[in-house]
């Protein structure tokens, strides 16, 4: 025990913190990085942070359903046999520029992440049969992605939104969570 002290004295006298909380040690690095910004901009930010936060989780939790449905049916031929060759090609053609041109590193190997978000509606009402026991109708299915990829575009180019629209995008949000599960 008196070897861990030591040596945490050491860690703590070089400025690394022990034990540390990591909503705390996020917060403090979000301060550090807002601080030149005006408080007002700063506020807005926090605020649509949250949203770009729900609409990531989101489109990245729609786009795991599609993919186990689409694995479930087809198998290791899920790509090839139920996504439609057109958004295929879209999704083929953005991975191959972010690999050839991009000079940010990311994932860039799910092709099912290239895809528009509004595709993935098309995905699903194109096999609605891999999907017709989760979801009450491609109507229902429709009307919510319209109304959220509006949302996610708007959010994606910093847009501010009103906080009715927060509103509505929480509850189509849950709408569909309760629809798949989650």
């Amino acid at each position: 025990m008196l070897t861990f002290e030591a040596e945490a004295d050491e860690f703590r006298q070089a400025g690394i913190r022990l034990g540390a909380d990591i909503r705390t040690a996020e917060f403090t690095l979000l301060e550090q990085v807002l601080s030149p910004f005006s408080v007002g901009l700063r506020n807005q930010a926090l605020r649509m942070c949250r949203l770009y936060s729900l609409i990531y989780c989101f489109e990245n939790s729609v786009r795991e359903v599609v993919r186990e449905r689409l694995e479930e049916k087809y198998k290791a031929d899920w790509w090839k046999k139920g996504v439609p060759k057109k958004i295929q090609d879209l999704a083929e053609r953005r991975q191959r520029t972010a690999a050839e041109n991009s000079w940010l590193e990311g994932d860039s190997v799910d092709l099912l992440a290239f895809a528009e978000f509004g595709d993935l509606a098309s995905v699903i009402t194109n096999e609605w049969e891999a999907f017709r026991d989760l979801l009450p109708s491609q109507h229902w299915l429709q009307q919510r992605f319209d109304e959220l990829e509006k949302a996610r575009n708007f959010i994606a180019h910093n847009r501010l939104l009103l906080p009715g629209e927060f509103q509505r995008i929480e509850m189509y949000i849950a709408d569909w969570n309760r629809q798949v599960g989650l």
